[in-house]
């Protein structure tokens, strides 16, 4: 069985020239504009405090976003943000002048005129993504990579997007959508992942997945919590980059920062290579990144996040399929008197990587560096439910 490796971050420090990006003031105006949605609400912090006791830690809290607008993943909230985001830009507005019925009304679509969306995803990116694109009358293209499930793919489709899986990996598929935008008038690409000469967008849709780490420091606010250690999954690294620039933010005064995990799927983990390879640079991984972790098959990293990342995460650790298996499976199925959390395979990476430090003893070392013990609070971040209904079963209720 493969193992889980992992890398105490030892990279030289960058200028910290992103870090401001997901400042506190940031996700506060994101989470403004979350909340004009008629469909916002915010999704649960659940406490496990039956499996925190079992594994011998003070708490663990997990982020569920299964919930998120009725989506079943939080990607919607990165898409829809850095949409309206372009929209402002266009017609000299601030983002908090165009709420959600200001931004969908007949009047701000004839001053828009036509958009069509660009975007490349393994699947919740697009759905929120084609999701936005229906709230704003304009429309949206989908590539998927190849090994992409129907079930996916039908998500997308019902949401009114033009949608097609390719033969191409992820990143690949990226580099498809950048040319067909070019083709298009008003094309727009819409992709979380950052190159030289790209990096507003992601940047943007960064700002939005803010609005979820708010709601997490705010939930443990209320619960008197100061997290200890934090367990946020990549694929191209937005998400774990925002989870991280933000709670650095929002803890920069603490006397002791929480540790941060960043937790990778093994066929594709570039930003392990690059603190592996420890000079600064980011790294890249080729092929068919085949995992079921399918959010995270992502083999080239998102620049801005990369140097978040760089100088502020503790850990990278490259996790097995099994790990997220597991993770679901303890999710799904709870220590009695904990609340089942329906965790998807990306969803469930965090979870899965705190139950093997804590039980497997070839990850005593990890344990005892990270100090995980008693007094640790940990929080882990679900990013998505049963988004593919048929794996999930397969994996929880048949043990494929």
């Amino acid at each position: 069985m493969a193992t889980i490796k992992w890398e105490m971050n030892h990279l030289p420090k960058s200028e910290q020239n992103n870090l401001a990006i997901m400042s506190v003031e940031e996700a506060k105006k994101a989470r403004a504009f979350h909340q004009s949605f008629p469909q916002y609400t915010e999704t649960p912090l659940t406490s496990l405090p039956e499996l925190a006791k079992f594994w011998g830690l003070g708490s663990v809290f997990v982020k569920d976003e299964s919930y998120r607008f009725g989506l079943n993943a939080f990607k919607v909230l990165g898409g829809a943000y850095s949409m309206v985001k372009y929209v402002a830009q266009q017609l000299g507005k601030d983002v908090l002048e165009l709420p959600y019925d200001v931004l969908t009304s007949k009047e701000l679509q004839a001053q828009l005129g036509d958009v069509t969306f660009f975007t490349a995803t393994d699947g919740n990116h697009g759905r929120g993504v084609a999701w936005a694109a229906r709230q704003l009358g304009q429309k949206a293209v989908v590539f998927m990579p190849k090994g992409t499930t129907q079930s996916r793919l039908e998500h997308i489709q019902r949401e009114g997007a033009t949608v097609t899986i390719e033969e191409l990996n992820y990143d690949d598929c990226v580099r498809k959508a950048v040319a067909e935008a070019a083709k298009v008038n008003n094309g727009v690409v819409v992709q979380d992942t950052a190159w030289e000469g790209y990096e507003e967008v992601p940047s943007w849709i960064m700002q939005g997945y803010g609005t979820m780490a708010l709601e997490a420091g705010e939930q443990l606010a209320k619960a008197e919590i100061l997290p200890t250690h934090i367990f946020v999954q990549a694929g191209v690294g937005s998400l774990a980059g925002a989870v991280t620039g933000y709670f650095r933010n929002l803890y920069k005064e603490a006397k002791v920062q929480p540790k941060i995990v960043v937790v990778e799927a093994q066929a594709a983990d570039c930003l392990y290579q690059g603190a592996v390879a420890g000079d600064g640079k980011p790294r890249m991984v080729g092929g068919d990144l085949q995992t079921i972790m399918a959010g995270l098959a992502c083999g080239e990293p998102n620049t801005i996040s990369w140097e978040i990342l760089r100088n502020h995460a503790d850990v990278f650790v490259s996790a097995p399929d099994w790990v997220a298996q597991w993770g679901m499976r303890i999710s799904a199925a709870p220590l009695k008197g904990d609340t089942s959390i329906i965790s998807g395979e990306s969803g469930a990476a965090p979870l899965g990587t705190v139950a093997a430090i804590m039980t497997c003893p070839d990850y005593k070392e990890l344990k005892e560096t990270l100090g995980l013990n008693e007094t640790s609070q940990v929080l882990c971040f679900s990013t998505e439910g049963d988004t593919d209904p048929i794996r999930y079963k397969d994996i929880v209720w048949y043990g494929k």
